[in-house]
């Protein structure tokens, strides 16, 4: 590090605390000045690169190895923190560096950072530190993050792909009816003869386009825009907008087997590090984004707690297919409930993969056939009364 110029952001009480605090991680303070968050809000935004999944793997995978070859704690927590290219998450392990120097532990130093490090990290990394293991605890951290990009991967690949053509579908249809069909028709008009009612519906859609053309364009991303103001206004209309989702013929099973794959690889992190029940269904239901199947994880909570087994709770939510019941059910029986976890979050990880390729697979042919559709009926509206007015000439 020595050499170089090191941009980057530190907490703390003064200028002389700032300097001696880079003093002791071996860095020479050249400038500094103070950052006025309020001042600046949108900094953090355009000015910091926000610490990715990626970044996260990197960090805890790095601390394994360094932990598993018996490297003290400072020294790993020193050597990512002047090794890492991810300027955000630099200027936090040093913090971090600092914070576990002064007497912290490694749990309470991340909790410092909760935009970055969520409860869910802290509590396997607070268990490892119970139980002596932190090594198994890097290992769950890296199988879940792991799993958690692949899986942000897929809900992209199944959103933003059907997005993207609708939208290419409708500008094109705006463009055709607006712009393109507009001019051919000024030519029909003038072929003084009856027009047939497929060219007279075109002329009329065309007309309508090139009015309301901003109307076409701007009614879904309004729409859109109230969607998601009112998930922000009021948590009873998102509730009830998560409630519609699930029952959304395509949609509501898609979204429900990706919540119930994402408990479960939660869940079974947890509970494999040691972390009792409750605390694991605490934790792994803030990972779940569906409100509706967050109540039912409330109620088997509540359920479990006084006293009821965890399948038994599982069924009563009525939000859980059979299957998942009976293999938690099988766990409990066998005491095998983390290979049985494991096993559900693989077999709903491989589904929702499989519905994810069959609902674009489905999707792509029916927006062609759409596309194909309108370009047959301005083809047989336009030439049909050519042909006709060809017919009729007298030679």
């Amino acid at each position: 590090m020595k050499g170089r110029p090191i941009r980057g952001v530190m907490g703390a009480a003064s200028e002389a605390d700032l300097y001696a605090r880079l003093q002791s991680s071996g860095i020479e303070l050249i400038q500094c000045s103070c950052l006025d968050k309020k001042k600046n809000p949108l900094a953090g935004m355009f000015g910091i690169k926000k610490v990715q999944i990626r970044d996260l793997i990197q960090l805890f995978l790095h601390m394994e190895q360094m932990q598993s070859a018996g490297v003290p704690l400072l020294d790993a927590l020193a050597d990512i923190r002047d090794t890492t290219e991810q300027d955000h998450l630099r200027d936090i392990m040093a913090e971090i560096h600092r914070d576990v120097s002064e007497g912290s532990s490694m749990s309470e130093a991340l909790a410092q950072h909760p935009k970055v490090f969520t409860s869910l990290y802290i509590s396997l990394i607070a268990a490892g530190e119970e139980t002596g293991d932190l090594t198994s605890s890097y290992l769950q951290l890296i199988k879940y993050l792991k799993w958690v990009d692949k899986m942000q991967a897929k809900v992209r690949k199944a959103t933003r792909y059907p997005m993207i053509l609708v939208a290419v579908v409708i500008l094109t249809v705006v463009i055709m009816m607006g712009f393109v069909v507009p001019q051919i028709v000024g030519f029909i008009k003038n072929l003084d003869q009856e027009l047939p009612i497929y060219t007279t519906a075109l002329m009329a859609t065309s007309d309508f386009f090139k009015a309301y053309w901003w109307a076409v364009l701007g009614t879904p991303i309004f729409l859109t825009f109230l969607w998601f103001l009112s998930r922000r206004l009021s948590e009873d209309i998102a509730y009830r907008q998560d409630v519609f989702l699930l029952t959304m013929p395509l949609f509501g099973p898609l979204i429900r087997k990706i919540n119930i794959a994402r408990f479960s690889q939660t869940f079974g992190a947890l509970f494999a590090s040691g972390i009792d029940v409750l605390q694991g269904l605490e934790h792994s239901g803030k990972t779940v984004s569906n409100r509706a199947i967050v109540d039912a994880l409330d109620g088997v909570r509540e359920q479990v707690k006084a006293g009821a087994p965890l399948s038994e709770a599982f069924n009563a939510s009525g939000e859980f297919p059979s299957m998942v019941v009976r293999m938690l059910k099988v766990g409990e029986e066998s005491g095998n409930l983390t290979v049985v976890l494991d096993q559900v979050a693989e077999f709903y990880t491989a589904d929702v993969d499989e519905a994810v390729e069959g609902l674009i697979a489905m999707i792509e042919p029916f927006l062609t056939a759409l596309l194909g559709g309108m370009i047959l009926w301005i083809a047989v509206a336009v030439f049909g009364p050519i042909y006709s007015s060809f017919e009729n000439l007298d030679i």
